[in-house]
């Protein structure tokens, strides 16, 4: 039994959802954004929109509450929209956007210039004495976590000194280093 699968998704007005044989829409007012979907059903009840599974064998199951958690996922999208902040520690580390094109500058020979989809916004915050912040917002999820991890894959913080890019908030293994 899905627990998740189970629970109805409130649609919030302005958002309108259309369902299809094997793909479903949901339209708001920051975007528009489409999911392939089987082994599940959706029904629209006023202003709920309940998930079903079509039998009780295991992939239907399993698909249950992953199709429920990606629709409830898009319609958080397409009306508050989703964000990420990256924060640069190490000395010299700087980032810069013009437009969707990133600058970071990570302690190698050059900078990295970086190309970022159109449909999210990317903004640098650099004050003095605090370390660089980079802002990603998109209405879609999904993206705004890969472009995030693209991002911090090119310096993982590393044990030891704690240099490298993470995300705000994020607690970093700490090792202690040589013992003299």
């Amino acid at each position: 039994m899905s627990r998740i699968g189970n629970n109805p998704i409130s649609v919030p007005e302005g958002v309108t959802i259309d369902i299809a044989e094997s793909t479903i829409t949901v339209k708001g007012k920051l975007g528009e954004l489409t999911q392939e979907y089987s082994g599940v059903s959706f029904k629209i009840e006023e202003n709920t929109l309940k998930v079903e599974r079509n039998s009780e064998k295991k992939e239907h199951k399993a698909k249950h509450g992953l199709y429920r958690a990606l629709v409830n996922n898009m319609i958080h999208g397409v009306t508050t929209g989703w964000a990420k902040e990256l924060e640069l520690v190490g000395v010299g580390y700087r980032a810069s956007n013009q437009g969707n094109k990133l600058d970071l500058a990570l302690g190698f020979s050059h900078n990295i210039v970086l190309n970022i989809a159109p449909e999210v916004k990317v903004e640098t915050i650099s004050e003095k004495g605090k370390n660089p912040i980079i802002k990603l917002s998109s209405f879609d999820k999904q993206l705004v976590g890969q472009v995030a991890a693209k991002i911090r894959g090119f310096r993982k913080p590393e044990p030891y000194k704690g240099k490298g890019i993470k995300f705000v908030g994020e607690e970093i293994r700490r090792k202690a280093g040589k013992s003299a």
